[in-house]
């Protein structure tokens, strides 16, 4: 079954849509889906086309609900990671690898994304498939470009699900996926699908929801639109060394995998993948937990996804499914509350740390400003808060 909340900005960074507002948000809804089949037929869609494709819209409560309702991402990587990759996904991971192993083939020389992170996505997405979401897509896109949250990302995929419509690849009645307008076996977006669509098996037709090949090859094809570098690799488990200067770990900071090791930093099995690849030392949890090097590739996944620990949940899955063992938790020191996280994003930005909105979620920013702090406090700059870093300031 899929983890119902997996996706905290699913894909909307990932849009290859113009971000823009084409008719102002809020007001009454029949005046707003008014407006918006006015804009349409400005950019050239024909009346009667736009008449059918908006007739059945309706604003959807469950929409709005679920985009407010995201906490899963307080939790932190190690049960996040737990929690995602059961033992029944592995298993089910490693039998499409065999079964789709021909397709995979072709995905990895076409496009050189590594066949564990588009299975990895499978998996979290829509659990091979098996649950695509049960969201009318129209209703859900037009309700969240009526909200005025984030307009910007929404609208552009509404005048996308148009253009599918009018190519018979959208019926605006009966089409559904998920809560933010994602469809489809990896959940890609109306934009992301006219612009990185592939008919993976040949039969003329572009089937995400029912054909691995084409959400397969759809999937790695933008994945490789957003800046993927073909057959590099992504992340890596490494052990650090105790005396590790921890203000040059995060991903604010790189050197090349081999700069890396001359410091300490030995891979945990195997050996480096990319000696002279530009990588970050990544610790979720501190200087006492997992440790990975984070190379170029691992920064696209955040194109598909904004969230920390979801990113790197995934980006770990993928290389479990193509061999590596199981990583070392360690002792991490005990994380914050969300309050005390709201607590400390407060105490930060008045110091005049940018932490974006004050959400109780440790992001890049928080992280950032974590780092920094301890640094000045003369506290392990690991990027890892704890409650003596929130009562030293």
């Amino acid at each position: 079954m899929r983890f119902s909340l997996t996706i905290a900005a699913l894909m909307l960074a990932a849009s290859t849509a113009s971000a823009q507002v084409s008719v102002k948000c809020g007001g009454g809804f029949s005046n707003f889906v008014a407006g918006m089949k006015q804009a349409a037929v400005r950019k050239g869609h024909s009346q009667a086309n736009v008449n059918a494709f908006f007739a059945s819209v309706r604003q959807d409560g469950a929409t709005l609900k679920a985009d407010r309702s995201q906490g899963i991402f307080n939790k932190t990587f190690v049960d996040f990671s737990r929690q995602l990759i059961s033992q029944n996904r592995m298993n089910n991971g490693r039998a499409k690898l065999k079964q789709l192993d021909s397709v995979f083939d072709v995905m990895e020389s076409r496009y050189g994304v590594s066949r564990g992170v588009l299975t990895a996505f499978w998996a979290f997405e829509t659990d091979f498939g098996a649950v695509q979401g049960n969201f009318n897509t129209l209703n859900s896109l037009v309700t969240l470009s009526h909200d005025c949250r984030r307009p910007e990302l929404f609208q552009p995929q509404v005048f996308a699900a148009l253009e599918l419509f009018e190519r018979g690849e959208f019926n605006p009645a009966t089409s559904k996926g998920a809560w933010a307008g994602e469809i489809g076996m990896v959940q890609m977006l109306p934009g992301d699908i006219i612009e990185a669509g592939v008919d993976g098996n040949g039969d003329g037709k572009v089937d995400l929801r029912r054909t691995p090949a084409d959400a397969l090859l759809s999937g790695a094809n933008m994945l490789r639109g957003l800046g993927w570098r073909a057959n590099e690799p992504w992340l890596q488990e490494v052990i650090v060394p105790s005396n590790l200067d921890w203000s040059k770990t995060g991903l604010r900071h790189t050197m090349t995998a081999s700069q890396w090791a001359k410091l300490g930093v030995q891979p945990r099995s195997g050996r480096l993948q990319g000696p002279n690849l530009k990588a970050s030392i990544l610790l979720p949890q501190g200087r006492k937990g997992p440790a990975f090097l984070a190379y170029p590739n691992y920064s696209v996944y955040f194109e598909w996804n904004k969230s920390f620990v979801y990113v790197t949940t995934a980006a770990y899955f993928a290389t479990r499914l193509e061999g590596a063992p199981v990583y070392n938790a360690g002792n991490p020191d005990k994380g914050l509350s969300g309050n005390q996280m709201k607590a400390l994003q407060k105490k930060l930005a008045a110091r005049g740390h940018d932490v974006g909105k004050i959400d109780g979620i440790l992001g890049a920013k928080t992280r950032a400003a974590v780092q920094r702090e301890q640094q000045r406090l003369g506290l392990p700059a690991d990027a890892w808060p704890t409650a003596q870093l929130l009562n030293a300031l």
